[in-house]
């Protein structure tokens, strides 16, 4: 045999790393195994050491009744008791098997039913010809519970079964051995002779007990293997005679272990083991590994003893957890419902939720949060920087298809998350949308694990007659990694908080969209009522002040001879005053007639629109000497003729405001965004003073006199609304003297938010 460089395929490893239970069908010849008829007992297989324990060649064992092999007496004693559903109360059933004359021999007799319904009968040799008494298995447990109830910390409970289990078994090294969540282990106590290395704190990979390894501590609570170099036996025949299929032997005793652990054993210097499961929720939370330098036979009865002393003191240890995760629920429960309730009462829901913001971060135990909606961020605690947070939520919208998503060592799956590892290695995310998410963060704890043995060569794939075998390895040594880019693991009761969150949020933001579509049936009657009132207001408007204009100027052409300077300059205020109201009331019509169920939507050129508006300015661009530039343009779904208006509106503001010694020059640029196109409109104008930057887009806010700067007021508000009714926003940035961009995004998919990604209702993206 030849240790290799081989590197087989995946699936063909894992066959090597975790085989079927059902594929080992040879046992430990220290014992016999009967397969038998559950109707008349009589033998379908046997093992291929019957000569040796009962004088009888296997072929010859074959087909006979029981009461043939064993004693006739003792076979109808235990009869009775086979034909109840469990077998456990009659084992283990003491039976003499005659070898020669009056050679007899002593066996434990222990019986359970494969999965095929077929009855197995396995013979240990029975030390003793008495059973342990009740009292013995008493006396052993009352004096390690006595123990216990002086000890609160879950090491001293440990140190105590592994104290008393060794006591009781002699072994010469005694572990307690717990799983991670991720199928590794780690040695939290152990017992031993001073000549053995210790493990105690040791790590040690999921390939040394894999999944298939699992299962079957899952399905027998007690493993004894008490020769590890002893040469197992087959049964004979191979194959079952009704099943026409190798016997089933998972709930064997005698069954011979895996090769690869036998040589894992051997490499640790083990000649006998023990092992105790330790179960929890019917999960292996754990195992008791008993190990011997030279082969030890445990018989059938104290190893039951051991497992109902490893039963007993773990109920113990499992109901004080379950007493401090009860405790941390309560403590969970009344953080969320604080939040809830603070959601309710909040008009908005980001403010309820992070109103008290020590116990959005108590209720997952976290260092930081963030809350993202509406196109905001909103954060708490130590958080990556908004600029990551948007990479972030990029990253996760490709990477989030469940509910949730939390991992302790985001690095490892997001490079970009090493810039920020100090104070996001961990991460749990719930999404409320789409694009809309609550995010809490977990500090990198750097930290050494000390592994029995190097993790990353656990085991080799070595060459032999049989084919491929994994050979594990040989030291078992102490070999220190220093972890980085992890936080502390993300528990199970935090991840179903989050869970539960993620539902009252939901909840909360569909109560509060109800209350805003009839807020917004309400107001869409008032502005219907507003819009007729604008519109007859402004009809009958018009005609008196058409009247006023009209009869002052006949008035001053009538009586011009007689009208002094001051008379004609009074008559030249009345026809400027009714022309600025004019103005006004035409705007304020155009102002109420920008709505969304006024837009009509289509595909739309957006050259088209852009070159309409600068046709209609094309005077005012002459007479100024403007140089206007832009970049090619996209196609959106938009409504071209409030576009044109948008872009007529800011381009001549552009133009009016500009520096009395320089030519305006103006650049209309767009790029694309994730779901946006992002427009800007530069010139080198006069400038805003910063101060003034949301003012401006309020209706008649006006910077400037209207003998500086003509102008009603309203052609910001108007840009405002036409893109809030695409769906959109518009900001400026702006120094003074050092001229101004106007910034405005459309949707990619339209004002419906229909195409593409965008499936979202407005109110999860409002602002």
């Amino acid at each position: 045999m030849v240790r290799t460089n081989l590197t087989p395929s995946d699936s063909s490893l894992a066959a090597l790393k975790q085989p079927s239970i059902n594929s080992l069908t040879k046992i430990q010849p220290h014992g016999v195994l009967l397969v038998l008829d559950p109707v008349d007992l009589t033998v379908l297989q046997t093992s291929t050491n019957t000569l040796d324990e009962f004088g009888l060649d296997p072929r010859d064992v074959i087909g006979k009744p029981l009461d043939e092999i064993l004693d006739p007496f003792q076979v109808d004693q235990f009869k009775a008791g086979l034909t109840e559903e469990k077998l456990d109360f009659i084992n283990p059933v003491k039976v003499w098997v005659r070898r020669e004359g009056d050679d007899y021999q002593v066996f434990d007799a222990i019986f359970h039913r494969s999965k095929e319904g077929l009855l197995i009968l396995e013979l240990e040799p029975a030390l003793t010809q008495e059973n342990i008494p009740f009292l013995s298995f008493y006396h052993l447990a009352r004096a390690s519970i006595s123990q216990l109830e002086s000890t609160a910390e879950l090491h001293a409970f440990c140190q105590v079964i592994v104290r008393e289990v060794r006591k009781v078994t002699g072994f010469d090294r005694v572990m307690l051995y717990r799983f991670d969540d991720d199928g590794h282990g780690e040695v939290v106590a152990e017992e031993k002779c001073n000549e053995m290395e210790p493990y105690m704190g040791l790590h040690y990979p999921e390939s040394d007990i894999p999944k298939t390894a699992r299962q079957m501590f899952l399905s027998n609570w007690i493993r004894v293997i008490p020769d590890a170099t002893a040469t197992a036996v087959d049964l004979y025949p191979a194959e079952n005679p009704v099943t026409h299929q190798p016997t089933d032997l998972t709930h064997s005793i005698l069954r011979s272990a895996y090769p690869c652990h036998l040589e894992y054993l051997h490499n640790m210097g083990v000649g006998a083991s023990l092992t105790i499961s330790l179960m929890k929720d019917n999960k292996l939370w754990g195992l008791i590994a008993c190990h011997h330098r030279t082969p030890k036979y445990i018989p059938y009865e104290l190893r039951k003893a051991c497992e109902f002393l490893g039963r007993v003191i773990f109920s113990e240890i499992a109901t004080r957890e379950e007493v401090a995760d009860h405790t941390h629920r309560i403590r969970i429960a009344n953080i969320q419902s604080d939040l809830i309730d603070a959601m309710s009462q909040a008009n908005y829901f980001v403010e309820g939720l992070v109103g008290d913001q020590a116990s959005l971060l108590e209720l997952l135990g976290a260092s930081g949060a963030a809350v993202y909606f509406g196109n905001q961020w909103t954060l708490v605690g130590r958080t990556p920087s908004e600029d990551e947070l948007n990479y972030l939520a990029q990253w996760l919208k490709k990477h989030l298809d469940n509910e949730i998503f939390y991992t302790e060592s985001l690095p490892l799956v997001y490079s970009d998350a090493q810039r920020f590892k100090d104070v996001a290695s961990g991460l749990l995310a719930i999404p409320i949308s789409k694009r809309s998410y609550v995010l809490w963060f977990r500090p990198e704890v750097i930290q050494t694990v000390n592994w029995g043995g190097d993790p990353n060569n656990a085991y080799a794939v070595e060459d032999s007659e049989e084919g491929l075998r994994l050979s594990p390895r040989q030291s078992f040594a102490l070999w220190k990694e220093t972890v980085q880019y992890k936080s502390l693991p993300w528990k199970a009761l935090e991840v179903k908080a989050a869970l539960e969150l993620r539902k009252a949020v939901v909840n909360v933001i569909l109560r509060q969209a109800e209350e805003l579509a009839m807020l917004a049936q309400d107001l869409e009657r008032s502005n219907a009522e507003l819009k007729k009132f604008a519109y007859v207001a402004s009809h009958d408007l018009q005609e008196p002040l058409n009247q006023v204009a009209n009869f002052v100027q006949l008035l001053e052409m009538r009586y011009s001879e007689e009208l002094d300077q001051d008379a004609k300059e009074f008559i030249h205020y009345a026809v400027s005053g009714v022309s600025q109201m004019q103005t006004l009331i035409d705007d304020v019509l155009l102002y109420s007639k920008v709505d969304i169920q006024g837009i009509d939507c289509a595909l739309t050129e957006v050259d088209g629109a852009l070159e309409k508006a600068l046709r209609n300015l094309q005077g005012r661009i002459h007479e100024t000497g403007a140089a206007v530039t832009y970049d090619q343009m996209p196609r959106l779904v938009a409504d071209g003729t409030q576009l044109m208006q948008l872009f007529q509106n800011l381009i001549g503001n552009a133009i009016k405001f500009r520096r009395s010694e320089v030519s305006p020059e103006i650049h209309i640029g767009v790029e694309r965004q994730e779901d946006d196109w992002l427009f800007s409109i530069r010139d080198n104008g006069i400038g805003i003073d910063p101060e003034f930057a949301e003012r401006i887009f309020v209706i008649f806010q006006r910077l400037h006199t209207r003998d500086e700067y003509p102008g009603s007021g309203m052609g910001l508000a108007i840009c405002k609304k036409i893109v809030e009714c695409h769906r959109g926003r518009i900001w400026v940035d702006s120094e003074v003297s050092q001229g101004t961009t106007f910034y405005f995004t459309l949707p990619v998919g339209g004002r419906d938010r229909t195409s593409g990604r965008r499936t979202q209702s407005y109110f999860l993206d409002r602002r």
